[in-house]
């Protein structure tokens, strides 16, 4: 049975993974009749943010791992331990936490640096010619991450594409419902909630994704 890895940044679409994302992409993997598990690293988070308010919560600290647990009902691990060998694709779904919790892309642009057990997680799945699937906001990271010249989407924020362009990377428009597939470095992309307006949009994309990324395992 084949066996993807699924990168989470915490838990809540300001300051760690997007719930709907994460939970859209265990579903569809499930639909696929593929195993998977949650990896998170244990760092603190970036801040935390009061979802209430949309205002960072001062004094209050969370752990990502810690956070991610809530998403993946506990199952989830530090990302530090993961073993690329024993992992046939990885998915990273959105939420700022991939910009402030796997990467500084949040503060740093296109002078980002990601989180190093992150980058020799992927690196390593990238480089045994494994396919990866990004959502959202998550490829932003894609040329520090995989390397330069890897074909990606964001949807068509034109900030963001252009960060991705300073990186080395190439950055296509896509509309929410569809994946943007670099077939050299099997790498799939898609928008998500950086369009979407509803949960159904969300999953539209995303489930072309999974489809894609478990297809190509």
């Amino acid at each position: 049975m084949k066996n993807i890895a699924v990168i989470l940044s915490g838990s809540g679409v300001f300051d760690g993974s997007e719930i709907y994302e994460s939970v859209l992409t265990f579903l569809r993997l499930e639909h696929n009749g593929v195993r998977y598990q949650c990896f998170a690293p244990n760092v603190e988070q970036l801040h935390v943010i009061n979802h209430l308010t949309g205002e960072v919560a001062e004094g209050e600290t969370r752990n990502v791992l810690v956070e991610a647990a809530r998403l993946a009902r506990g199952n989830v691990k530090d990302l530090a331990e993961a073993n690329p060998d024993e992992f046939d694709a990885m998915i990273i779904p959105g939420g700022f936490g991939a910009a402030k919790n796997l990467s500084d892309f949040a503060i740093k642009g296109h002078e980002c640096s990601i989180n190093p057990d992150l980058e020799r997680f992927a690196r390593a799945i990238h480089q045994a010619g494994k396919p990866v699937g990004l959502i959202c906001i998550a490829p932003a990271m894609t040329p520090k991450l995989l390397g330069t010249g890897i074909e990606c989407t964001i949807g068509n924020d034109a900030g963001v594409a252009e960060a991705i362009t300073a990186m080395g990377g190439q950055h296509t428009d896509c509309s929410v419902d569809q994946i943007v597939i670099d077939e050299t470095s099997k790498v799939i992309t898609t928008p998500a909630y950086m369009l979407a307006g509803s949960i159904t949009e969300a999953a539209s994309g995303i489930n072309r994704l999974v489809d894609e990324v478990v297809k190509r395992a």
